[in-house]
């Protein structure tokens, strides 16, 4: 704590009164830290097995409030040595009630009316500690499939968590791609929405944090917030009033899924193995 605290007083020049160890994951060390302007939220982690991720964080951050959604203010990202670090403004949070789910459906219907010419971001970034490739493509079955799918196929493989039987499925399933999804255009994605990734701010404000932002389908994220439970559905009725899903986007959920499947296989192992063979069984 105190290396942080230093670190902290030297770039902001200012003081740090206390300094208390926050929840995190296994990417990084999360502190909050109070000084004379307010409270932050602080976290570093190491630049060598992370390259970027911060700069690429706190621009998914900007990205998401110019996209009319709230997001903690980025106070400051900066490299030191062999970390990064990424300094944020401390959310206060609140209990959430019903208005939380109705601010959270106008904000996300917001966000995801921000379109672009292409699927995609001019930059890769991550999804949690994997790299994320956001090569821009104009086909979004072409983009999910070498951009999302493909790499993780592979990566699982390699790691031999899957067989040559599953690839040989998965390119089934490629196939069949273009006659399962509708043609949308692009929409702005948080791209990690999962329960953990969003906060009940002061007045029930929808806070979210750690983006995996890019350009993609926007049954992306509502798939996400149906993967791990956490949301209330409720969200679902305010968000269809304002920007209608096309008719069978609950069947279509397993298919965007596949994607947070193969994350968490590839870092947690063959535990979520069954969910992705009975996808890709479904459809092939």
């Amino acid at each position: 704590m105190m290396f942080v605290k230093r670190i902290i007083e030297e770039r902001l020049s200012t003081d740090v009164l206390s300094i208390s160890k926050l929840t995190g994951g296994d990417i990084s060390e999360v502190y909050k830290i109070t000084c004379p302007k307010g409270p932050y939220v602080v976290k570093y982690n190491s630049l060598l097995k992370f390259p970027g991720m911060f700069s690429k964080e706190a621009n998914g951050l900007c990205m998401l409030q110019e996209g009319g959604v709230k997001t903690p203010a980025v106070i400051d990202h900066f490299e030191q040595m062999d970390d990064q670090f990424l300094v944020l403004e401390f959310v206060e949070q609140e209990n959430t009630e019903v208005n939380f789910w109705v601010n959270f459906a106008n904000d996300l219907a917001v966000l995801h009316q921000k379109s672009h010419f292409s699927f995609g971001l001019d930059q890769q970034n991550y999804i949690g500690s994997l790299p994320q490739r956001n090569e821009q493509m104009s086909n979004w079955e072409e983009f999910f499939v070498l951009n999302r799918l493909k790499p993780l196929v592979r990566k699982a493989f390699d790691q031999g968590l899957l067989t040559k039987n599953h690839l040989d499925d998965f390119n089934r399933f490629y196939s069949r791609l273009a006659e399962l999804l509708p043609t949308e255009a692009p929409s702005l994605l948080h791209g990690d929405l999962w329960s953990g990734n969003l906060l009940c701010g002061a007045g029930q404000e929808a806070v979210f944090i750690d983006p995996a932002v890019y350009y993609g389908h926007r049954e992306v994220d509502i798939a996400m917030t149906r993967m791990f439970g956490g949301f209330d559905p409720v969200y679902l009725d305010h968000y269809q009033e304002i920007f209608p899903l096309e008719k069978g986007w609950e069947e279509r959920i397993p298919i965007h899924n596949l994607y947070p499947q193969l994350v968490h296989l590839v870092l947690f192992g063959p535990s979520y193995l069954s969910g992705i063979e009975n996808v890709i069984q479904r459809y092939t």
